[in-house]
């Protein structure tokens, strides 16, 4: 495709007829550096769409004309950069093609005040009702499907994550994690204005956010006004360093998982940002649903894509029932079932084939708890209260670390109910009958009419919602993804899609 460089307005529209293809966008002010290099590349890399570069320093981002002035302005090499990088077109509007004067349409947007009264909010009044204008205006030219974005400004993605929500955009923010340079600083169009010695300053601030992030995994707490003492002793300007709820920006509360430490210093004439993630425990995403609503293959695709480990807590259940059928226990005599349980063990193994085998005792049960003698019992085993008392709590051993993703029917409504991602996978009966009797794992159900299948799936739902033990019921905070028409491969997307919206990419980097 030839490479092209749109200067007007009335141009796009043209072009994107034109071109037949989606669009991924990558907005940016020019002084193009190595972070807007890999948002372009990474979007290059993603998909077969047409990657269009914008280059617009605008004015409504700046509370101060000097600043606005001295703005670093490199437009032939940002040219050179952006194609070499994967650009296929480059926008560069003039202001008055973005704001024509005594245009009514042009719309002026406010970012949300509980968004943007925080942290650069504070100081920077009226720059994100200006980030959220431009950026309105450049998507309704543009019409991308995807927008490419750096987790750098943390607040900017958050405000922007809401105008879409708010404005019913289809389109759909990939974001990247914030890019450093060889002293750990973050990439920015500004560091170019920084003496020798205001490098080493900032890289010592950034150096403190990452010993506190390290401190954070050991201790599970953070001590604000010891980081605060030690930055000002280099006779650093901090004009905010707060610890707060990475989706809300309000103040961290203790039972957060992962919070975010974010700071913003001046060095001279220059102002810069930085932060860092704090996690407890890496994520969880819990996934629950009825029989035959495909959790276990998506959950397993899920987990190799995101390289998360798999818990198969159904497994677990079926492993014990099977155990109680083949040791003919009385599983009605509490006493004698605590002390069976006691000596129990079940674990998973990954096989040649990158898949999990199931082991009871040390034998492996894959294929004998798939049969349909197993799963007309479970239901009935697992609304035992011993045995589901058992099952969560080794359930949430191996759940302590995080990084999983389990699938069962009572994830996050009991085993893990501060996991950071809930789905609810359902389909209807017609559609979970199909899927069990055309999988080859379950020989026994191949057998059974499809009629009396379906009574089958109907009574196990009936008992599974209804037993009095952890029953099968959405989550308030779930998401619920009914799969009916639905590839496996495009639950498996939606589910991750809606993952990397939730876990900022930063957290991913050990």
């Amino acid at each position: 495709m030839k490479k092209v460089i749109i200067r007007k307005t009335e141009e796009i529209e043209n072009w994107r007829r034109n071109i037949n293809s989606e669009i991924n966008f990558i907005p940016t002010m020019g002084n193009l550096h190595n972070g807007h290099i890999k948002l372009i590349s990474t979007a290059k890399n993603d998909n077969s769409n047409i990657n269009l570069v914008s280059i617009f320093i605008n004015p409504l981002q700046f509370d101060n004309k000097l600043d606005l002035d001295n703005y670093p302005k490199t437009i032939d090499d940002d040219i050179k950069i952006s194609f070499s990088n994967g650009a296929d077109a480059i926008f560069i509007p003039s202001n008055e093609d973005i704001y024509p004067p005594n245009n009514k349409n042009i719309k002026f947007i406010k970012a949300p005040i509980e968004l943007s009264s925080a942290l650069c909010g504070l100081k920077r009044i009226g720059h994100f009702d200006g980030v959220c204008t431009v950026v309105y205006r450049l998507l309704n030219l543009i019409k991308p499907t995807n927008l490419y974005l750096g987790e750098k400004d943390w607040q900017q993605l958050l405000i922007l994550k809401n105008l879409i929500q708010r404005k019913k955009l289809n389109v759909a923010i990939k974001s990247i994690p914030t890019q450093r340079d060889f002293d750990g600083i973050p990439l920015s169009s500004r560091n170019v204005h920084l003496t020798k010695n205001e490098r080493k300053l900032i890289s010592f601030f950034s150096s403190k956010l990452f010993e506190a992030k390290k401190d954070f995994q050991k201790e599970k707490k953070i001590n604000l006004n010891e980081i605060i003492k030690k930055v000002s002793a280099k006779k650093i300007s901090i004009e905010y360093l707060e610890h707060l709820h990475p989706y809300t920006l309000q103040k961290a509360r203790l039972d957060d998982n992962i919070s975010l430490l974010a700071g913003a210093i001046r060095c001279g004439e220059t102002r810069l940002i930085d932060h860092v993630f704090l996690m407890k425990r890496r994520p969880i995403i819990a996934i629950d649903g009825p029989a035959g609503s495909g959790k276990s293959t998506v959950t397993k695709l899920i987990a190799k894509k995101l390289k998360l480990l798999y818990l198969d807590t159904g497994a677990m259940y079926r492993a014990l029932s099977w155990l109680i059928v083949k040791e003919n226990i009385d599983y009605k005599k509490e006493k004698k079932l605590q002390n069976i349980l006691k000596d129990i063990s079940i674990i998973f193994k990954s096989n040649t084939s990158s898949h999990q085998d199931v082991y009871v005792n040390n034998y492996c049960v894959t294929e004998e708890i798939r049969s349909q003698k197993i799963s007309s019992i479970v239901s009935k085993i697992s609304s035992i209260k011993e045995i589901r008392k058992f099952l969560v709590e080794e359930q949430r051993k191996i759940g302590e670390l995080g990084g999983l993703v389990a699938e069962g029917r009572d994830i996050g409504t009991t085993v893990f109910p501060h996991a950071e991602l809930k789905i609810f996978l359902t389909a209807s009966i017609d559609e979970r009958a199909k899927r069990r009797k055309s999988d080859k794992n379950s020989k026994d159900l191949q057998e059974i009419d499809l009629r009396t299948l379906k009574e089958l799936i109907k009574k196990r739902d009936f008992e599974d919602s209804n037993r009095e033990i952890s029953p099968l019921i959405k989550a308030n905070d779930a998401i619920e993804i009914i799969t009916d028409g639905y590839s496996i491969n495009e639950v498996v997307d939606k589910i991750i899609d809606l993952y990397n919206d939730k876990i900022p990419k930063e957290t991913e980097i050990k």
